[in-house]
């Protein structure tokens, strides 16, 4: 497993739930883990959506 930064991912986003304080727009879920550590133990491979977000200006 490469190591994914979900947190600097287009689709990542935190969400207001105690439970589930990561959630990934592009899978459409929201997790106690970090999406991409989610995706790897639920499919056995890396994330294939990841896009980074553009550096602020």
């Amino acid at each position: 497993m490469k190591r994914i930064n979900c947190r600097i991912c287009i689709h990542y986003f935190v969400t207001w739930e105690k439970d589930k304080p990561h959630g990934c727009k592009a899978y459409g879920f929201k997790a106690q883990q970090i999406p991409s550590i989610v995706v790897f133990q639920s499919s056995g491979s890396d994330c294939n959506l990841f896009r980074a977000k553009p550096l602020a200006k």
